[in-house]
């Protein structure tokens, strides 16, 4: 048995790839029964974020392909190729993705914060669908302690560079001046949040948040002094922003070529700047052939976001350090773990040999049995009892030749070398 990670990300496929193997939050429940439904897998979690899709288990030896085959033939049946885009890690290697996933290490943005509210939003999924138990329990919980460490002792986190932060900086190169702008804001989720209130604080005349729940989206406005609308309601104010960034988790397109054309006309030549940062994308890609729209995606907010990057560069390195240290102690925790089973048997079984010798050295000094017989008889009695089985063991190690047990059996007892040579 082993931690195994399956992913795909950023970093090795593009959007129009990473969509398609995607999860709604709606999706897991379901997906998390299938996979632990796989001979050999006893634990799993899915993390399905806008950059990456990760399914983290704990499985039999062996058992790996039956998670690659089953995400292939669910999410890319059309495209056998895409096995080559996915990284696979087991073991301590697999502790250590994770480890890194958590810090922002593995991040578009270096050192983003978000990623770690949605690894423990899987995390608590995964348990509420019992497919989370104590091992993965004791993988997350770390990972969790690990980022806390990670940022209070290096400026991993320092410099607010986020997805949002990227979208307004980019929207800064367009627009001068963000207190005659519009901004149409789909979505309410903590991006959209982020977004809303890095344009707030840059002036921004107008916010307009659409949201599926309106109930939501009036309260994330508020905040801001804006107002909101529901999804039906974008095409009619459309015409309005200056400005449009979209995240939701909606599975089709909100924006459609068509939609946007028509609303297009009323501008009168004035640009709009739309950016994407939905996995699956919210705006039909072909929009971005129409003039005066100005379209980017979340992969493009790389180039823009690698600026901010430079000064968590140094504070990565030593994270980096941090984590190496921290999979050798996790490691060596599960090590000392395996044994506690094994353990709490041995003690078991030599409280249970102990109280019945005792029971019945009481019964010998009820009898009128002398004191000092009786506990020569009980150190004697215990002795024996306790070393039988191990006794027995290692004269049939000695009869077969298996020295190491013999040498084994000196560090399990704490005797030394030399105890051993006098023996022979």
């Amino acid at each position: 048995m082993s931690f195994f990670v399956l992913g795909i990300s950023h970093a090795t496929a593009p959007i129009a790839i990473r969509e398609r193997l995607s999860f709604t939050l709606e999706q897991i429940p379901e997906a998390l029964r299938t996979v632990t439904a796989l001979e050999g897998v006893q634990e799993a979690a899915i993390l399905s974020t806008c950059n990456r899709t990760e399914i983290y288990a704990y499985l039999e030896n062996g058992s790996e392909t039956q998670l690659t085959d089953w995400l292939t033939r669910l999410r890319s049946a059309d495209d056998p190729n895409v096995c080559a885009r996915y990284y696979s890690y087991a073991g301590d290697a697999a502790a250590r993705h994770l480890f890194r996933v958590a810090c922002g290490l593995d991040s578009m943005i270096l050192g983003e914060p978000q990623i770690l509210g949605q690894i423990k939003e899987a995390y608590v999924q995964a348990q509420h669908c019992d497919t989370a138990s104590h091992h993965l329990h004791r993988l997350f919980q770390f990972a969790f302690g690990v980022a806390k460490h990670v940022r209070t002792d290096t400026r991993i986190g320092e410099h607010p560079v986020s997805v949002a932060y990227a979208s307004v900086h980019l929207a800064r190169r367009i627009f001068a001046d963000f207190s005659k702008l519009t901004a149409l804001l789909i979505g309410a989720g903590e991006t959209i949040e982020l977004v809303a209130q890095h344009l707030h604080e840059q002036g921004t005349r107008r916010l307009i948040i659409a949201n599926r729940t309106l109930s939501r989206g009036h309260q994330l406005a508020e905040q801001f002094g804006g107002y909101a609308i529901g999804l039906h309601e974008i095409a009619a104010h459309l015409g309005e922003a200056d400005i449009v960034i979209s995240a939701t988790g909606s599975p089709e397109i909100l924006l459609t070529h068509a939609t946007v054309s028509e609303v297009l006309r009323s501008r009168k030549r004035r640009p709009v700047l739309m950016i994407d940062i939905a996995v699956p994308r919210d705006i039909d890609p072909q929009v971005a052939e129409l003039n005066d729209v100005y379209l980017f995606t979340i992969d493009d907010m790389r180039a823009v976001v690698e600026n901010n990057q430079n000064s968590r560069r140094m504070a990565a390195n030593k994270a980096e350090l941090i984590i190496d240290l921290q999979v050798a102690k996790f490691m060596e925790q599960l090590r000392g773990l395996d044994a506690v089973p094994a353990i709490r048997a041995v003690r078991e079984h030599a409280a249970t040999v102990r109280n019945r010798t005792l029971e019945q050295a009481q019964q010998l000094l009820i009898g009128g049995t002398p004191p000092d017989q009786v506990l020569k008889y009980l150190a004697e009695t215990l002795t024996n009892r306790l070393l039988h089985a191990p006794t027995a063991y290692l004269r049939q190690a000695a009869h077969e030749g298996r020295e190491h047990v013999i040498r084994q059996s000196h560090e399990i007892f704490g005797l030394k070398d030399k105890d051993l040579d006098k023996k022979q």
